[in-house]
Parts: C-alpha cells; sequence; structure tokens
C-alpha cells in the first residue's frame, strides 16, 4: 500500500502523511532515486536501526561531494562531531552531502509537525534533521572509501547508475541487490522459498543466480562489522 503526496511540499511532509504507518514507532526514509552500494552497508544500517530503536536519536550518512552546494551540508568541528546543517548552501562549510538515507526514533512525526515551510515553500528534511542535531542526537556516519552513492534524479545520473552497475557486475561476476538472496542471508525466508523463486524466472540469468546461491556455489558470510 502507498500515500500519495498530493503536491511537492518537502520530504519532511512524508512522516506527516505517513502517521498512521509510522504509529509512533522509530521508522526510515529513503529516497527512491538514491543508490547505495558498498561492502558493510547492511553493518551500518543494522547499527543504525539499533540507535533509533534504542532511542537514541537520528542517524544519517554524509558522503564527500565536489559540488555541495547542490545538497544539504553537514559541518564538522575539529572532532569530527556534526555541529550544523545547511540546505543548498552558497558557501558551503564541508564537502560531506546529507544522503538521502535517514533512520529516526518514535519522537520524527512530532518533529515534523513543528517544521516550518522553507522560502521555496517546502517542509525540509534538513530543517528536521537540525531538529535532532540542536537536541544532541543526530548521529552522522561518512561512508567513505569503498561506498558509492548515486543520486539518480536527472537522466544523466541515471544513466552514470546504470553505467556504475553493469561495471560492478560485470566485473565481479555477480549481479548486485539480489532482494531474494538478501531476504536469505538474513533468515527471512527459507531455502525452499528461494529455490521456488529460482523457478518463477526460469533460466534467466536472475533465476541462474538464485539456484546458485541456493545449492552454495555463491557462498554468503554475514558481514557484522
Amino acid at each position: 500500500s502507498y500515500k500519495v503526496q498530493p503536491s511537492p511540499d518537502g520530504l519532511a511532509q512524508a512522516f506527516i502523511l505517513g502517521e498512521e504507518f509510522i504509529a509512533g514507532e522509530p521508522c526510515a526514509l529513503v529516497l527512491g532515486d538514491n543508490i547505495f552500494y558498498g561492502n558493510g552497508l547492511g553493518a551500518a544500517l543494522r547499527k543504525a536501526v539499533a540507535k533509533a530503536e534504542n532511542g537514541e536519536g537520528a542517524s544519517v550518512f554524509g558522503y564527500y561531494v565536489d559540488d555541495p552546494e547542490r545538497y544539504g551540508v553537514v559541518e564538522f568541528d575539529e572532532n569530527k562531531k556534526a555541529v550544523s546543517i545547511e540546505e543548498k548552501p552558497a558557501q558551503p562549510k564541508s564537502h560531506y552531502a546529507v544522503t538521502g538515507l535517514y533512520f529516526y526514533d518514535e519522537r520524527v512525526t512530532e518533529f515534523a509537525k513543528q517544521v516550518r515551510p522553507s522560502a521555496r515553500g517546502e517542509l525540509e528534511i534538513t530543517d528536521l534533521n537540525k531538529m535532532y542535531l540542536e537536541d544532541g542526537s543526530l548521529n552522522v556516519r561518512t561512508l567513505g572509501r569503498g561506498y558509492a552513492w548515486l543520486d539518480t534524479g536527472t537522466m544523466d545520473s541515471l544513466y552514470e547508475a546504470g553505467e556504475f552497475v553493469r561495471t560492478v557486475q560485470r566485473a565481479q561476476g555477480l549481479p548486485i541487490a539480489i532482494v531474494e538472496e538478501i531476504a536469505y542471508e538474513n533468515g527471512w525466508i527459507s531455502k525452499d522459498e528461494l529455490l521456488e523463486s529460482a523457478e518463477r524466472y526460469g533460466k534467466s540469468p536472475y533465476g541462474k543466480h538464485l539456484k546458485d546461491v541456493a545449492d552454495g556455489k555463491v557462498v554468503l558470510i554475514p558481514n557484522e562489522y
């Protein structure tokens, strides 16, 4: 099921529109045109989930970019602690953009209701993150070497993302982000259910990969660090 945002009134509005779904619990928001890739990403996400579930505020991810003025930018002090966040600043205080992946504790809906429209008439996600920052409960993790973050919001960037995925898959010989494989690795589906999915895709490369996973030809070792 889904709920439509009737007009482009900002990302923070998602928590108001989705209040019934969130139901006073921790939650996550991911932008549909963002791609995240990197070894150990699952472990980083699990840590963010744990912080939200333990009432330790919000978690966001910073990524080094050449054109920070296009994004929400996080500033760090000499102790590498986040001290400010600005939306599309003319004079960025760092090169670290806040990516489109956010984890929040159970207070997010009430915080979102306090956000006021910006100059462009939107409820900015940056203003929501500022509330957690001022509250002392914004956790910022940087995604460094070994991670790729792709924002595919334009035709050019969508093409570049496709080339990136193609290059990685050809180099490794393995497809990335296979949902059934991820579910099997985490124990969410059984081997029989994995094989059922493999049969559904037949002799396609996708189906063959799922069968290889089920047969143990692709070794799955959970990444816990």
